[in-house]
């Protein structure tokens, strides 16, 4: 019983050093070698998808639809997330051949990317508003989908010819389905079908279980870019270190904020835990594709912060 509480109490950085004994397990078998591109395939266009999916949908289910407006103090992580991006986006127009480029490419991921799908999970573990956490997570996808085309294609990186249409309808196609399309589902199954509506509700751990399992495959994905990266040691520390100051700053403001306001908890996560994922992908199709790994890196280091706030809840309610 005591192996698996302490399973539970840390299941998150147990999930990250999982992610890397399953990479490298894996890559060291070689008579798999033939299964690479088809799991890699997989990995990115249907498993992990589906797994954000689910457990967003898992979560939507727990959700007070009457709770899901904005707050007064969203207004402040929107402001500062976008304006950050926009600074940060300035420097690379105004200075195209910086050595600090993918640097500050890495840091401009790292404060636009949109609120994690798992933030509402943690938000509930830590007996925070999990509703406002939703609310601000479509608010942060929908101004990141707005804002990122408009400056993206300034910074002569991704595909040639990129326009704000193309960018716009590209980032849109990666958030609907794994955003918008659970929120509808749970929202119609809560009006057509309650009984179902309230056995998933009932649920208590399932969303938590596959924030676990993505959290291992997202962690094997990073470790996987960091081994094939072709890139100096110097700047994988700095996307390392841009990744860690955007990281610990966020949560630091959003804790601000949220005191002010009462939100603590809600504030906080919306702010400092990010869909990393989309990080990854975004870096991959429009920036230099080597900031893809601030998004691995920002994944180890919000989780890091999640794993001592939980500790920290457990502590103090035992």
């Amino acid at each position: 019983m005591k192996i698996v509480t302490f399973i539970k109490n840390w299941s998150l950085p147990i999930a990250m050093l999982a992610g890397v004994a399953t990479y490298y397990v894996y890559v060291n078998m070689h008579f798999l070698d033939f299964t690479h591109d088809f799991v890699n395939e997989a990995l990115h266009g249907y498993i992990q998808p589906s797994l954000i999916f689910c457990m967003l949908f898992v979560s939507f289910c727990k959700v007070d639809f009457n709770q899901l407006k904005p707050k007064r103090w969203m207004i402040w992580p929107l402001l500062i997330q976008t304006m950050a991006f926009v600074s940060l986006g300035a420097i690379i127009i105004m200075s195209p051949d910086s050595k600090w480029k993918v640097v500050i490419e890495s840091a401009m991921l790292c404060m636009i990317c949109p609120t994690a799908a798992g933030a509402s999970v943690v938000t509930s573990k830590l007996r925070g508003n999990a509703s406002a956490v939703v609310s601000y997570t479509c608010i942060i996808n929908l101004a990141a989908s707005i804002i990122t085309p408009a400056i993206i294609p300034l910074l002569d990186e991704g595909e040639n010819g990129i326009t704000f249409w193309s960018s716009f309808f590209l980032i849109l196609r990666k958030v609907f389905p794994t955003l918008i399309f659970p929120l509808v589902i749970a929202f119609t199954l809560k009006k057509l079908a309650p009984e179902i509506h309230g056995k998933i509700k009932s649920l208590k751990n399932l969303a938590f279980n596959l924030w676990i399992v993505s959290l291992a495959l997202a962690i094997g994905v990073t470790v996987k870019a960091i081994v094939h990266s072709n890139e100096p040691l110097v700047s994988l520390a700095g996307i390392a270190m841009s990744s860690l100051v955007c990281c610990v700053m966020q949560f630091y403001i959003g804790r601000k904020i949220g005191n002010h306001y009462h939100e603590s908890i809600a504030c906080t996560q919306s702010m400092g835990q990010k869909n990393t994922v989309f990080a990854i992908w975004m870096g991959a199709t429009f920036m230099n594709p080597v900031t893809a790994m601030a998004g691995g890196f920002y994944s180890v280091w919000h989780n890091m912060i999640n794993s001592y706030q939980l500790y920290v809840e457990r502590k103090r309610t035992a």
